[in-house]
């Protein structure tokens, strides 16, 4: 699969897949395009609204495409963003719930959505969307027991 790379046995880099960024802007090319029949048809100005929309889906494409989960046995790094980047991370060692959903349009491309919980205040939520069906969970929870251990981290319930 394109999207997922194990850089060495430790280190998953993951980004959401091409065909999920098609489907999350896919609205603004039909949009588009109608507003360029109707431009060719009734008023040539609607040219501009075409192009407009034509432009913030190419914008979104690629917004959704520069999104970059970095997974270590300690950390979670997100990196978004096109011309401002933002980078968080995460402890594994707060990630306390995991949720992996997959709607029937992602199951049919064979991608999932994985929610995870954590107690890091300015995470509470992290949210992996449109990579590649995996047993990811199985691993990150793993590299979660191990981040515990070595940081001596009991839950208490």
């Amino acid at each position: 699969m394109e999207s997922v790379i194990i850089d060495g046995p430790q280190v998953i880099t993951i980004r959401p897949a091409r065909v999920f960024a098609f489907v999350h802007v896919i609205t603004f090319m039909l949009c588009s395009l109608g507003f360029l029949l109707l431009a060719w048809r009734f008023w040539p100005g609607l040219v501009w609204i075409s192009l407009l929309s034509a432009l913030f889906g190419l914008y979104r494409f690629w917004f959704i495409r520069c999104v970059c989960y970095t997974i270590t046995p300690e950390i979670i790094r997100i990196r978004r963003g096109i011309f401002f980047k933002r980078t968080d991370q995460v402890e594994l060692f707060r990630v306390k719930d995991y949720i992996l959903t997959q709607p029937f349009l992602l199951q049919i491309l064979g991608l999932m959505n994985l929610t995870l919980k954590s107690t890091d205040p300015e995470n509470p939520v992290i949210w992996l969307r449109g990579i590649p069906a995996s047993d990811l969970v199985d691993t990150l929870r793993g590299y979660v027991q191990q981040a515990r251990l070595n940081n001596k981290i009991v839950e208490l319930n």
